[in-house]
């Protein structure tokens, strides 16, 4: 059989400062055949997406492919002139980026955006084109699909935009698509709406695909082929369920098994120490305010949390639930309508601008992306020696000396301190991003999905340096994630965050069995699993759901009853829950009883 992808050989250079060229791909070859999804795997840097987008024919500014053959479907890419490729791409190979939010145009309605690689091809007229978009809405299980399109992208949510993407993508009929980590900053529950949708369509189309991606669930549900890679080489191949199950080459082994995190055992042991930050019925929204001046949108409604001094606290729900205003309005980034907030005992002024120095330096935040915080013209000591130099005055050989003990203290050789951030990979720019906030030398961090972006190895290497920074330094975090492997790994107690309401709060170690409230529950059973036919089973169970139509949620409803199995109707769509103490210290908010709540079986939802 003719493969309907074939490189051979393959070579991709990179070219350094002083004009010399460095191999970032090294020998690749691989094949696909029509209708397969081929997953290339590895950590970052590894080569994956210069080798999907070589197929392209594109490769970065600075890099060359430099030596080998590419082939897809009869086409030398390697070969092809700008004119032809130009019609390549979008036509016979169409591509799915990982940031739908960024790659759409703000500007313009999602519709036309969608229809135009089709227009452009001179693939369909474009009455025939909106038509197709329609049915590739409905396609990929979007809501409204008549009428979504005239929306704009600020409108949808994560999930839905990654569909659409998908849908542009498709709309040329390719005979091969290149998704380059479409899932990574989604949650677990949109995650698997998106999955499903991805592979129904492709498989209702016998399209070839190529899926980038570091995370090694998503690969067991997607992909018949794997690719595993390092330092731009292959180091093993083969069908998925044998890489995944029975890896042979030591770094698929190590890859393997840095997908399955650590666990913590049991929460912290002793009396829970006294917080370090309290909330007490935080309110944050926008939009017209009533007369007790409460915005009429909410983001967060209500809220009451507290991190005990030396514990880390794990804020987990889907995208939109609230996380990053939370961490936002507790450093003084974003206004609060209503509320208080405490910290080591005192009150806390809403705004950065109003609290004191000693307070901005105690209160720490480590960002998602440390590319859009480390200056990339300042070496790494510059960077942490302003901090050492703004909050303690350390200058010359002393603040040097400081900063070269962070880096050791987050486990960078002292090498770093000369480098600057575009030199570094992403594990080790999440550390100096980790540096800086504990140059400031804070009582509490705030960590906003600080492993998101990152693969296996390196993500549990960040868990792993958290849980160390937290024992010896006495460390108190929020740790703001949508992965419940990474927050069972380092968190003491977790808060579930749903529509701007805390729903649940528990010890993270119990998360996984028990009595939950409904949501946890859904989000433990969406934690993807490394085996083939997880997603089929998932699909099916929710298929089950109820087939009653959800009713609206009024205002001060639970925030789940539309797609809660066990609603109370007439109570729980307009009801406030009341909050039930559970075992261990849990709070759930709920209508039903807890003895009415099935328990959340181990197996039921752990990978």
């Amino acid at each position: 059989m003719t493969a309907l992808i074939s490189v051979r050989g393959l070579h991709v250079a990179g070219r350094r400062r002083d004009g010399s060229e460095v191999g970032i791909v090294r020998d690749v070859s691989l094949e696909v055949q029509r209708g397969e999804m081929l997953a290339l795997i590895g950590e970052s840097g590894s080569g994956k997406t210069t080798i999907a987008l070589s197929l392209m024919g594109y490769v970065r500014p600075g890099c060359r492919i430099s030596g080998g053959e590419i082939e897809v479907a009869g086409y030398r890419v390697d070969q092809m002139t700008p004119d032809p490729l130009r019609n390549f791409r979008g036509k016979t190979i169409s591509y799915v980026a990982q940031n739908a939010g960024s790659a759409f145009n703000p500007a313009l309605t999602l519709h036309r955006q969608v229809i135009e690689p089709a227009l452009s091809h001179w693939v369909l007229p474009r009455r025939d084109a909106e038509r197709r978009a329609v049915d590739l809405f409905r396609a990929m299980a979007l809501p409204h699909p008549e009428t979504i399109g005239a929306r704009y992208p600020h409108q949808l949510s994560g999930g839905q935009l990654q569909r659409l993407m998908a849908a542009m993508a498709l709309i040329t009929e390719p005979e091969v698509v290149v998704f380059d980590e479409p899932t990574t900053a989604l949650d677990v529950t949109t995650q698997i709406e998106v999955l499903e949708a991805f592979r129904a369509v492709l498989a209702e189309r016998g399209i070839t695909g190529v899926y980038v991606t570091h995370d090694l669930a998503v690969v067991a549900q997607v992909a018949d082929r794997a690719v595993v890679l390092r330092n731009g080489a292959v180091c093993e191949s083969g069908p998925t369920s044998e890489v995944l199950e029975r890896p042979h080459a030591p770094y698929a082994r190590e890859l393997v098994e840095a997908s399955r995190l650590p666990v913590r055992a049991m929460a912290a042991a002793g009396p829970v120490p006294e917080p370090v930050l309290t909330l007490s019925d935080m309110v944050v929204g926008y939009g017209s305010v009533d007369a007790r001046g409460l915005p009429a949108r909410r983001i967060l409604d209500g809220i009451n949390l507290s991190v005990p001094r030396g514990r880390i606290l794990g804020i987990i729900g889907e995208s939109g639930c609230g996380k990053s205003t939370l961490v936002r309005t507790i450093a003084g980034l974003q206004a609060s309508a209503a509320g208080t907030i405490r910290f080591r005992g005192e009150d806390l002024a809403g705004a950065v601008a109003r609290r004191t120095p000693d307070q901005r330096r105690r209160l720490q935040i480590v960002a998602q992306n440390a590319d859009l915080v480390l200056n990339p013209a300042w070496t790494v000591g510059a960077i942490l020696m302003r901090v050492l130099r703004f909050f303690h005055g350390l200058r010359g050989a002393e603040a040097r000396a400081e900063a070269l003990r962070l880096l050791d203290l987050v486990r960078l050789p002292q090498s770093v301190f000369e480098r600057r951030p575009p030199e570094l990979s992403g594990g080790q720019k999440q550390r100096v991003n980790f540096a800086r906030a504990l140059a400031a030398r804070p009582d509490l961090v705030l960590c906003d999905e600080i492993t998101a972006a990152l693969d296996p190895v390196v993500a549990a290497a960040i868990l792993e340096l958290l849980a160390d920074l937290q024992a010896t330094l006495g460390l108190s975090c929020i740790f703001i994630t949508h992965d419940l492997h990474a927050l069972r790994a380092v968190c003491d107690r977790v808060a579930v965050l749903l529509g701007g309401h805390v729903v649940e709060q528990c010890d993270a170690a119990s998360l996984m069995d028990g009595v939950h409230h409904p949501y946890s529950r859904l989000l433990v059973s969406s934690v993807p699993e490394m085996r083939p036919g997880w997603l089929d089973e998932v699909t099916r169970q929710r298929q089950v759901a109820t087939d009653a139509p959800p009713p609206p949620v009024a205002a001060g409803g639970c925030p789940f009853v539309s797609r809660c199995a066990m609603r109370i109707e007439d109570i729980c769509d307009h009801v406030p829950p009341p909050v039930v103490p559970g075992a261990g210290g849990a709070r759930i908010a709920c209508h039903h009883p807890l003895a009415d709540l099935p328990p959340l079986l181990q197996a039921d939802g752990a990978a």
